[in-house]
């Protein structure tokens, strides 16, 4: 089997769409398909099932946990040898699902260790232990757990999630709000899968109502303009509030829920080769003033 080959299979299997894999890897379809179709031969199994859309049958998922671990020990290994005979001052890749809550400790991380190329990638929760596993990326923050066996986390703080309301907003001057207050409030909302998206729909389920979604979106800032304008309201967590954090324009209002709050944890795989330069990330998060 080709590394090429393997890598390939992997894409597809990602993206579950030939023409969409073809495109991201800059290869012809038909070449790519022969590619897939070679490798299932080697294996004496299809690895997709094909009726109408493409999709990863369990032969399929089974051989890509073993792909993903085997390119991601043999890129661990490149990068092993590059630090130990001295070819740059290494690389740390780091996930979040948000980094305005890391930007603290990213500073100061850089200002100490300025040869240290830092590499930050964005992503859902659901998607970080896949990525650690293949260690495509050396360490993970997030706002909610992450269900994996093989993680190494570390709790960094404890955060009290509100509702961020426009500086107008009729509960713009209480200091808490009961969930039940908010059932006819517009919520502006993150996608499915993402925490706050969690932890709404879990306040609300508890007391058998459906929060009033008129806007998805994930970026912060985004979701900040818009609260500012008056277009909805949001849950918020609580981090913001704090000094030296970035300052967003809405008003926080506690909710009276003693559920309603995120546990940010730090995590990596238990195993993998972590670079100095990724340890050194590892201790600079984890004994950042969290709680300062």
């Amino acid at each position: 089997m080709e590394l090429n080959t393997l890598a390939q299979f992997l894409v597809v299997a990602r993206l579950e769409h030939l023409s969409r894999a073809a495109e991201e890897l800059h290869v012809a379809q038909p070449s790519l398909s022969r590619s897939i179709a070679r490798l299932e031969g080697e294996l004496g199994t299809p690895l997709f099932d094909r009726a109408g859309r493409l999709r990863l049958n369990d032969a399929g998922r089974l051989f890509r946990d073993h792909v993903e671990r085997a390119l991601g020990e043999l890129d661990a290994g490149r990068r092993a040898v590059a630090e130990s005979t001295g070819e740059g001052f290494g690389t740390v890749r780091l996930a979040s699902e948000t980094f305005l809550t890391l930007t603290g400790p990213l500073a100061a991380f850089k200002r100490a260790h300025p040869d240290i190329e830092v590499e930050l990638r964005q992503l859902p929760a659901e998607e970080m232990a896949r990525r650690l596993r293949a260690q495509e990326v050396d360490l993970c923050v997030s706002s909610q757990p992450i269900p994996a066996e093989g993680l190494q986390p570390v709790r960094l703080f404890d955060d009290p999630v509100g509702v961020g309301v426009s500086a107008d907003h009729p509960l713009a001057d209480r200091a808490s709000v009961r969930v039940e207050e908010l059932a006819a409030e517009p919520f502006i909302a993150t996608s499915a899968g993402h925490w706050q998206r969690r932890l709404l729909d879990r306040l609300f389920a508890a007391r058998d109502l459906t929060p009033k979604i008129v806007c998805e979106v994930d970026e912060p800032s985004a979701i900040a303009e818009l609260i500012g304008a008056g277009l909805g309201v949001a849950l918020v967590p609580g981090f913001g509030r704090r000094a030296g954090a970035p300052r967003l324009p809405v008003t926080w209002v506690a909710v009276d829920d003693p559920d309603s709050r995120r546990t940010v944890t730090l995590s990596w795989w238990d195993g993998a080769h972590l670079s100095s330069a990724a340890r050194l990330m590892r201790t600079a998060i984890t004994e950042w003033p969290w709680t300062a």
